[in-house]
């Protein structure tokens, strides 16, 4: 396993699973529990002790059993904690492989193990489906800056320009959208709209950072929204400079959601696939990634040979999921995600623009050497 060090203040993530969640769920475990998930251990053991292994161990394999029972699926991004991630997800990925998958997977459930939009995405992709989100308080920073209604008002601003629609959005906004893109494709999706719509003005809504570091690897013109994640936007150019310092030789890795001065001051920058993607292929000795706390151990479990400094900054949102709420959520069927036939018609067109788009062979990145473009915030 890598070793992770960790870098900053508030570094534990805390702990989502609470003393005796199995038991009280009438979970125990047993020797049937042991023969089940005990060959799991080596999976997170460096996210859980020994001593925790018999309270997580129950959940697991009440989870799967579930699974079984309901032909359900967890679907696991990669912001989940590692027991999540590596134990029982089914599917695990970006926004953007997230949602391949739930366009594709035979299942009659679908367990969201990441935030309401994320669900949304899934429902809208599979009406025919259960979805279900483990706690409905697990939204986002970035998806509630902004409304349909919003968009509705920039499009009549901006007359004859095609919408791009980052996915951390809700339905409703992308049922105002063109098309839609995550930061794994943005500025393949900006390029193809432009060349599309015979423009060289495109609007990229809500993620203001997102905007300005794709207005930095394009030529397009670029129109967006002041909305920002919560996570990246606490990064800064400032951190790099003390990990830098604390860590030499370091190899800095940054989420296009994060300031463009972060991306500049980092030695490469791109989604989180291709953050994965560039560990996996460089092996670097050293590295920290600056995204959400937790991509930093699930990489890491890939990765054996490289050590990572792991950043402090975790999404409260995310950290709401947990085995014991993905129990919950499959035994009694809750909570279920509805999009209403309308919304959900509307949006699946501007997601289906955005599948339709020919597969990368490998994750893009962000060029972090370019000058800052000037961009319009609406």
């Amino acid at each position: 396993m890598a070793r992770v060090i960790e870098f900053g203040s508030n570094c534990e993530v805390p702990r989502t699973l609470r003393p005796s969640a199995a038991a009280a769920r009438g979970l125990a475990y047993t020797e049937e529990v042991r023969r089940a998930v005990d060959h799991l251990y080596d999976e997170v053991k460096d996210f859980v002790t020994p001593m925790e292994w018999p309270e997580f161990a129950p959940l697991v394999h009440g989870i799967c059993k579930l699974k079984a029972e309901r032909n359900a699926v967890v679907l696991a991004h990669n912001y989940m904690t590692p027991d999540i991630f590596r134990l029982i997800g089914d599917f695990r990925g970006d926004s953007l492989q997230l949602a391949r998958e739930a366009a594709s997977v035979e299942a009659d459930v679908i367990v969201q193990a990441g935030v309401h939009f994320m669900a949304e995405t899934s429902k809208i992709l599979s009406p025919n489906k259960t979805v279900l989100i483990p706690d409905t308080r697990a939204g986002c920073s970035l998806a509630a800056s902004i409304t349909g209604e919003d968009v509705k008002l920039i499009k009549a601003k901006y007359p004859g320009l095609p919408v791009v629609t980052y996915v951390n959005t809700t339905a409703d906004v992308k049922a105002e959208s063109d098309i839609t893109c995550t930061s794994s494709n943005a500025v393949q999706v900006v390029e193809h709209v432009a060349k599309a719509w015979n423009v060289d003005k495109v609007i990229l809504i809500p993620d203001e950072y997102l905007a300005r570091n794709v207005a930095a690897n394009t030529k397009i013109k670029i129109v967006t929204w002041h909305g920002r994640c919560e996570v990246h936007e606490q990064f800064s150019a400032a951190d790099v400079a003390a990990i830098r310092d604390a860590h030499p030789g370091v190899i800095v890795l940054a989420h296009p959601e994060c300031p463009p001065d972060v991306l500049q001051s980092a030695d490469f920058a791109g989604s989180t696939s291709a953050l994965a993607h560039y560990v996996k292929e460089r092996s670097p000795n050293k590295v920290v990634l600056l995204t959400e706390c937790s991509m930093s151990d699930n990489v890491a479990a890939e990765n054996p040979g490289v050590e990572f400094v792991k950043p402090c900054n975790l999404c409260p949102h995310m950290k709401r999921i947990s085995l014991e709420t993905i129990y919950d959520a499959l035994l009694e069927m809750k909570h279920v995600v509805e999009v209403d036939e309308a919304t959900r018609v509307r949006a699946k067109r501007a997601i289906d623009a955005m599948l339709a788009l020919p597969k990368t062979k490998q994750p893009l990145d962000f060029a972090i050497d370019r000058e800052l473009a000037v961009l319009e915030v609406v």
